[in-house]
């Protein structure tokens, strides 16, 4: 009796994924837990294990296609014999040359039939180039059937594989489709920006006292903690108290009511090997600046070698974005829903300001909060980054918290 595939519940707000990759091919004989399918969603990429072991019968749904949680994309038989030909594919090759070999004049052996490729013509030695792909070259002035292109290794078939990379050769351009996982990112931007009513307030900060503390504590900080003492952790204690006192910025817009949180998750954007994404540090509030430290090392860790679970980027409450790391000035950080604020952290620049009567060159740093103004006011959320603010410039203050 074969087993249904099913994508399994993959976390909060997700109801859908993209079969990215197909790990193991029909006739393949698999163990339990090993990976069939490599599923993308629009914040990790995951893999679907075998839930028995037997043999790959059948695969429902081709790559690049989006199905929903619940539903099956393949089934397994544990009681049917793996096939001989169950094979990544691949594309044909040259016929090994028989053991004893024939002189070239040789009269061939019968082969099955197979079918004759057609004289070439203008129509099959032309490249099969998409239309719009012509449109360039001809407003580029070069003629499409002038354009030489790899010749095909296999008949051309329906195949489940994503669009492959388009090279122009003769022009300046390179077409590259969309990855899935890409087109659910932007789809996700896009609906946060027609959702939320987004606005974005700024401020900026003397980093003066945090680099001092710093410089003095670093060595005996390291020798103790064994990490650095970075200037994440300042602002994410920063931050977790500051929503105490100004809640709606750690909240949720859920139907026609406001989801106050009363706890402290946060999301850390991090780079990892498939783009930006947003792990989640939990209970913030409670950490010490070492444990802040080491929870966002490994959750940076984790994501630089893709090893991030969906369990990992669910539950956020509040976001902190760190453009400086890139050299960023200023930016304006986009909410991430359905989460009704994120700090945005940037490039710390020596400038002059005015210190009481005196002009001194302080290391700055402009911050962003973006927030959904559905649920936050204007007062509400500038209040909270004059509370950001002035923590960071006292950072005595968290240490006692104050």
């Amino acid at each position: 009796m074969s087993i249904e595939l099913i994508i399994p519940p993959l976390g909060e707000s997700i109801s859908e994924a993209v079969v990215a990759k197909w790990l193991k091919p029909v006739g393949a004989k698999v163990n339990v837990d090993d990976p069939l399918a490599e599923l993308e969603t629009d914040k990790v990429t995951v893999t679907l294990p075998a839930p028995s072991a037997g043999v790959l019968v059948e695969q429902l749904v081709q790559v690049g296609a989006s199905v929903r949680v619940g539903a099956s994309i393949g089934r397994l038989d544990p009681s049917a014999q793996p096939s001989s030909a169950a094979a990544p594919t691949a594309a044909p090759t040259a016929a090994p040359a028989p053991s004893d070999p024939k002189p070239a004049t040789a009269t061939p052996a019968p082969t099955a039939a197979a079918p004759v490729a057609p004289p070439a013509t203008a129509a099959t030695a032309r490249p099969a180039l998409t239309p719009n792909t012509r449109k360039l070259l001809r407003e580029q002035g070069v003629d499409p059937s002038t354009v030489a292109a790899a010749p095909p290794v296999a008949p051309v078939r329906p195949a489940p594989a994503p669009a492959a990379i388009v090279t122009v050769a003769a022009g300046p351009e390179e077409v590259v489709p969309l990855s899935p996982l890409r087109k659910r990112i932007a789809e996700r931007l896009v609906e946060a920006q027609h959702t939320a009513a987004i606005l974005t307030t700024f401020n900026e900060v003397d980093m003066s006292f945090i680099q001092a503390l710093r410089s003095k504590f670093q060595d005996e900080f390291v020798k103790k903690h064994g990490t650095k003492l970075g200037f994440m952790s300042f602002f994410v204690r920063a931050c977790a108290e500051a929503l105490r006192e100004y809640p709606g910025l750690n909240a949720e817009l859920r139907g026609d009511a406001i989801v106050y949180k009363k706890h402290y998750d946060f999301g850390i954007a991090v780079g990892s090997g498939k783009g930006l994404v947003v792990p989640v540090l939990r209970s913030v509030d409670r950490l010490s600046l070492a444990e802040i430290e080491k929870g966002i090392a490994a959750l940076a860790l984790k994501a630089k070698d893709n090893k991030l679970q969906l369990s990992d980027l669910a539950g956020g409450t509040f976001s902190i974005s760190n453009g400086g790391v890139y050299g960023s000035m200023m930016s304006t950080p986009l909410l991430n829903m359905p989460q009704t604020g994120i700090l945005g952290m940037h490039n710390i620049i020596r400038r002059p300001i005015a210190v009481g009567d005196n002009i001194e060159i302080r290391p700055m740093m402009y911050i962003a909060l973006s927030y959904d103004h559905r649920v936050v006011d204007g007062r509400e959320a500038v209040s909270f980054l004059v509370r950001v603010k002035d923590r960071l410039e006292s950072p005595e203050k968290l240490l006692l918290g104050l």
